[in-house]
């Protein structure tokens, strides 16, 4: 295949997907495994597609070590689309349910539940402007509580944490940002769901792993196709399913696996978030304000010495293949999303570039 171009795409998501994973979807695009057909084009009830269904269930499973005991769902609505599903899942016939405020999306998360169930706002990071977590053993958890939701990487922020607190309730975690990136111990939760754009694959699809236990409090109001009991019983074939990112995610998986598993790539993520730290605090030029102890190792808000450059530097960060480094328009500044799929010589490209940047401003 003739070399293509590819930026280095830094993207909070739709993310960076491994050019090896599209290349081989493109190769198969048109004719599927010689079926004549696209993957797109075959049905999701049929033999074909249930085995590309359930290999990316094993991998998965494989990946992240999940027990028996959980089952592994592949829905749609995106992450945002879990805010609701939590509460009309997971409430029974409990009162309320502990939220940890650490940002931007768990604020939305806490909005969404605030409609079907009283929320206690059981920790907050608005104490320390959303630059620090609150202790564990500060957190105010509830006995009465269905489940404790936490967003463990908040995406715009760059606040990351996994320290649990030592309860019985349910830990419900939005890993959208960072599931995939290092092992976790699965059975210390019991719902994690994430949204497929950023480690897994291409948007259209969420994950949710669930607890079997937990399978069956979910409100009479709940819907049908957002119900975890029937989505499971269903093998997450309710409805048509988004198969085109199914197939993709099962791709990725593949690929996570060929380059050594969850171990592997918690060592190059880690060792990616470095570099980049280093680079932002060796420089006055630039800032990250989240307090070291809580640095998320997949989005990496800074800012610059003055706001007035930050069109300057989009430009020529642009120009030299580096592109999406423009923050939220919630916080401004940038954001360097570090997923998987981003090669370590595409933090190196982007570390040269700031420092070179920074000494032509000087």
């Amino acid at each position: 295949m003739s070399e293509i171009h590819r930026a280095f795409n830094f993207s909070a998501g739709p993310a960076m997907i491994p050019t090896e994973v599209l290349a081989q979807a493109q190769t198969e695009l048109l004719d599927w495994h010689s079926s004549g057909m696209s993957i797109m084009e075959i049905s999701h009830r049929g033999a074909d597609f249930t085995e590309v269904a359930e290999r990316a269930e094993a991998d998965l499973r494989e990946l992240l070590a999940i027990p028996d005991h959980y089952k592994v769902l592949f829905m749609q609505g995106g992450a945002s689309g879990q805010f609701s599903m939590v509460p009309l899942n997971l409430l029974g016939n409990a009162a309320q349910a502990d939220y940890v405020d650490t940002g931007i999306w768990s604020k939305k998360a806490i909005k969404e539940a605030q409609r079907y169930t009283v929320v206690n706002v059981c920790a907050s990071s608005a104490t320390s402007d959303y630059q620090s977590v609150p202790n564990i053993s500060d957190w105010q958890l509830s006995n009465n509580s269905a489940y404790v939701h936490i967003t463990p990487n908040e995406t715009i922020g760059g606040l990351e944490y996994y320290d649990l607190p030592e309860t019985d309730i349910p830990i419900v975690a939005d890993m959208s940002s960072t599931i995939l990136s290092r092992p976790i111990d699965i059975s210390r939760y019991g719902v994690i769901y994430a949204g497929a754009q950023k480690n897994i694959g291409p948007a259209g699809i969420t994950l949710v792993i669930v607890r079997e236990d937990l399978l069956d409090r979910a409100r009479d109001e709940c819907p049908s196709t957002l119900n975890y009991r029937k989505t499971a019983g269903e093998h997450s074939m309710l409805n048509t399913p988004p198969t085109f990112a199914w197939y993709l995610s099962g791709l990725v998986f593949q690929w996570l696996k060929r380059q050594g598993g969850l171990a592997s790539f918690a060592e190059v993520n880690a060792r990616k978030a470095q570099k980049l730290y280093q680079a932002i605090d060796r420089d006055e030029f630039y800032q990250n304000e989240i307090d070291p102890a809580y640095r998320s190792w997949m989005n990496i808000p800074f800012t610059l010495k003055s706001p007035d450059l930050d069109g300057l530097f989009l430009q020529q960060a642009d120009e030299a293949g580096l592109t999406n480094l423009k923050g939220h328009r919630l916080t401004g500044g940038m954001r360097a999303s570090i997923y998987n799929a981003m090669p370590e010589t595409g933090v190196d490209a982007l570390v040269q570039f700031m420092h070179e940047f920074a000494s032509r401003q000087a």
